[in-house]
């Protein structure tokens, strides 16, 4: 199910408006938001070991990020002293001509990919494909939506507004000697049977990083399909690319945040394979690589930093399960956002990346619930976040802080005077009561559609007997 009207955050409104009419694309996350709640909950059965696990794994991701700095010159260092090739990526455009510079000097034509949501966020494939270079999703999610020229529109679930009918519909449109079927199994076996050679034919092999390993120069990567695995071993030339706070201190470090992360993204003790990769194809060694590139992008991710509130929203290690608790998420799915990262965490992450012109909708796209916050592995507080990113997104920085790209963006004079006026108002006693009196004259001129309204707001007359004369009467 492709949303042609997806564009961009700037336009939330009329996209969520949109995503609520389709019947189908609604049916579609009901299921599969029923089902990884359900998953997770089994998961972590017992509440004391779940809220062990989120304690632990917070205190190393504020851990982690408090040394930050450090961590990745120490990471560098390591990964050099390992064979790694490291690069340092400002923004999307740097780290799209790191990877087309590295491309061209191997005269390379393809590059089959892992999973890589930072992949999507700098939309690499769109800038390679400017130079005439291929770029194929092998994540059998992300090959989907590529052959449809959709967008993922899930973190970890990039199809998850399809169901098997639409799966077969693009398979149908898009592959050669394709039989339709809604077997779950005979669907899948087509695109492993498409993607096979593709491997042993690309020129570079590229993926995501879950973490980053500073004490040894490890990269780690976390899967369930083989397909990150395969792109990371069978081409000559693999290509990393993750974005800067995803390094950890320690490989100690590892497991507790490995089990949050697969516990609260699929339910899963853990996953199929665990990807440890420290340096490119060794003497004797019969697999792997003959170079590795690590690229550590930034993009928005140090302005978050320098501020030790926005700081927390570093700690995300793109689990999905906001999402999936979210009330608003669930009902209009990712693409309404328009973002590369939807849901809770898109709308405090995306602002740091794009700036609040673009995102200032998203902020206010939420109840504020807590149903975020109360899943989240790292404990990121998304709620509180979001109302400090609705004050930045209307007033100037607060004394000490630093200006959010787009500051103010959303500032409004006409607001601003009628909350001074209230504010004002409500803090002189006379003037207040004098106000709600004149108001109380006048409401016979109030809309006469806002009579419903005010009726269901009107406190109920006392009753003539108190609660405890109607029971005893009751004997």
């Amino acid at each position: 199910m492709k949303q042609e009207n997806a564009q961009g955050p700037e336009f939330f409104h009329p996209q969520a408006k949109t995503a609520l009419a389709d019947q189908q694309l609604r049916q579609n996350f009901r299921g599969a938001m029923d089902y990884l709640r359900d998953k997770r909950k089994t998961a972590f059965a017992n509440s004391n070991e779940e809220e062990n696990i989120r304690d632990l794994s917070e205190a190393i991701r504020q851990r982690c990020l408090s040394k930050l700095p450090d961590l990745l010159e120490q990471l560098e260092t390591n990964c050099k002293r390992n064979g790694i090739q490291v690069h340092w990526a400002e923004d999307a455009g740097e780290a799209n001509r790191i990877i087309a510079d590295i491309a061209q000097s191997h005269n390379a034509s393809t590059i089959v990919k892992g999973k890589s949501m930072v992949s999507e966020e700098v939309e690499l494939n769109h800038e390679m494909e400017k130079l005439g270079i291929e770029c194929l999703e092998s994540d059998m999610g992300e090959y989907i939506v590529q052959l449809d020229g959709d967008k993922p529109s899930h973190i970890i679930m990039p199809a998850i507004h399809k169901n098997k009918q639409e799966v077969s519909d693009t398979f149908e449109h898009n592959l050669d000697d394709f039989t339709p079927t809604v077997d779950v199994d005979e669907l899948i076996q087509t695109g492993r049977s498409r993607l096979r050679q593709k491997f042993h034919d690309a020129d570079i092999g590229l993926s995501g990083v879950n973490f980053a390993v500073a004490e040894t120069g490890t990269l780690c990567l976390v899967e369930n399909e083989g397909n990150g695995r395969m792109c990371t071993t069978v081409p000559k030339v693999h290509i990393a690319i993750t974005g800067i706070e995803k390094v950890v201190e320690f490989l100690s470090d590892v497991p507790p945040l490995y089990s949050a992360l697969t516990r609260s993204a699929t339910g899963q003790a853990i996953t199929t394979y665990f990807n440890m990769i420290s340096s490119p194809r060794r003497e004797g060694e019969l697999d792997g690589p003959e170079e590795v590139h690590l690229v550590l992008l930034d993009n928005g991710r140090s302005q978050a930093y320098r501020d030790e509130e926005m700081r927390k929203t570093l700690q995300c290690i793109r689990c999905g399960a906001c999402m999936n608790h979210c009330p608003v998420y669930t009902r209009i799915g990712g693409h309404a956002y328009g973002t590369v990262y939807p849901g809770p965490i898109g709308k405090i992450i995306s602002p740091h990346m794009m700036g609040l012109e673009k995102t200032k909708e998203l902020v206010t796209a939420s109840s504020l619930c807590g149903a975020c916050s109360e899943v989240c592995p790292v404990r990121i507080p998304i709620p509180e976040l979001l109302q400090r990113l609705r004050h930045e997104a209307k007033n100037p920085p607060n004394k000490g802080t630093e200006a959010i790209d787009g500051q103010q963006a959303a500032a409004n004079k006409a607001e601003k005077l009628a909350m001074q006026g209230f504010a004002y108002a409500a803090t002189h006693p006379t003037l207040y009561h004098t106000g709600t009196l004149v108001a109380t004259k006048l409401k016979a001129l109030m809309p006469s559609n806002l009579g419903a309204w005010t009726q269901c707001r009107t406190a109920p007359k006392p009753a003539d007997k108190t609660l405890h004369q109607l029971l005893k009467s009751r004997k």
